[in-house]
């Protein structure tokens, strides 16, 4: 099943959106986690969160990008020009981030310059960078307008008990990758993180009804499955859009297992869950505007470091991976306060900057990371004779 999955998530178009397609229904991409893919599936339609896998070039995303910028969204504006997503039946963009916010611009253009480039269906979502009375009013209303124009394109009505029902659903998603991370945080960690990041990649690209089945089976044959760690120091995953799975190999490859993540496409979105008895779509706007876990939201820095204390605690996480695209500003910038807080919590912690897209500086990585292997076994090497010491004092 896992194999099944990371198929999945190592490509674009995939077996379960062919037999979508096949059965005459629609795909929506959506670029951003703060886009709520119950209101998408409310509409009988396939939420599928765009990625920039497999781009060979970069002529397109250059052409209109440059090339100082993320080359997260020049991935991802490449890959639309060359056609790549013609199985997609609509788009929503919006302004995760300033890069992300041209990209919407970019890719209209795009779609006059390369026929086909651009779906039928094409809007851009507006997020608040705030989760106070007012701005979530304002988010409550962006919904409200997008279920109109959904409606209005795709000939749907989307309900209140439609979208209780997908809150619902994905609410039991929530609740099983929480089981996920927690199979995760033991210490005989039952899967690798390569895997994992695969199970939480493939889950916006297949159907939520059997993408629950299949986590159902998953995290039932993980709790009795035998512990990979072996000696293997236990990382944490900190930082911006990361959705190549090779990328985790590398650095479990070095001697690590990489047993908790906050990156985006990871596990930083289902920490909590929806408000199922109240109003859906004020539900749906309180909800995803509270994930102050991704650093575009203003003034909840405090919040985040928190959260990630939280699983340094409970995963027994030895190091921590604060990587980065190279020119994002928003996690490029936090990283470099959380290096300096965490390491002075007595955390080790490893900044990496890199290009999104195909490894093509794994020997760099990999010699990092080596090296970053190296300094966790000093401290643990420092830190045996305390605990000793610390015991004896205790036992006399």
């Amino acid at each position: 099943m896992i194999a099944k999955l990371k198929e999945v998530a190592a490509s674009l178009e995939n077996g379960f959106i062919k037999k979508w397609k096949a059965d005459g229904k629609k795909v929506l991409g959506y670029t951003c986690t703060f886009i709520p893919e119950e209101i998408i599936h409310a509409a009988g339609l396939l939420p599928y969160r765009v990625r920039g896998i497999g781009t060979n070039s970069l002529s397109i995303g250059d052409s209109y990008f440059g090339p100082v910028n993320c080359s997260f969204p020049k991935c991802m504006l490449q890959l639309a020009g060359e056609g790549a997503y013609r199985f997609l039946d609509g788009a929503i963009l919006s302004n995760g981030c300033d890069s992300m916010r041209r990209l919407e611009e970019c890719w209209r253009k795009a779609g006059d310059d390369y026929p086909g480039a651009r779906p039928d269906y094409y809007a851009y979502f507006s997020v608040p960078h705030k989760a106070v009375d007012y701005s979530i009013q304002f988010y409550a209303e962006e919904l409200q307008e997008m279920i109109a124009s959904l409606e209005r394109h795709f000939k749907v009505k989307i309900t209140k008990d439609k979208l209780k029902k997908a809150i619902k659903l994905y609410n039991e998603s929530r609740k099983l990758l929480q089981k996920l991370d927690s199979l995760r945080y033991r210490k005989d960690v039952p899967i690798s993180g390569e895997d994992a990041l695969a199970i939480l990649i493939a889950g916006h690209a297949i159907p939520r009804e059997e993408f629950n089945g299949l986590l159902k089976d998953i995290t039932t044959g993980l709790e009795k499955a035998p512990g990979i760690a072996n000696g293997k120091k236990r990382l944490m995953l900190i930082g911006s859009a990361s959705d190549d799975v090779e990328f985790v190999k590398v650095l479990e490859d070095a001697g690590a297992v990489v047993v908790a993540d906050t990156v985006c496409f990871g596990s930083r979105l289902h920490d909590s869950l929806v408000e199922e008895i109240a109003d859906p779509v004020h539900a749906l706007a309180s909800h995803y505007l509270n994930q102050s876990i991704c650093p575009r939201m203003l003034g909840y820095y405090k919040d985040r470091k928190a959260f990630i204390q939280g699983i340094i605690s409970q995963a027994g996480v030895d190091g921590i991976i604060l990587q980065n695209v190279r020119f994002c500003d928003l996690h490029g910038s936090e990283n470099g306060v959380l290096e300096r807080d965490l390491e002075a919590a007595g955390v080790p912690c490893m900044r990496l900057e890199r290009e999104y897209g195909p490894l093509v500086e794994t020997g760099r990585i990999r010699m990092r990371v080596d090296a970053f292997m190296e300094r966790i076994n000093s401290v643990r090497i420092q830190a045996a004779p305390l605990s000793s010491a610390s015991s004896a004092t205790r036992s006399t």
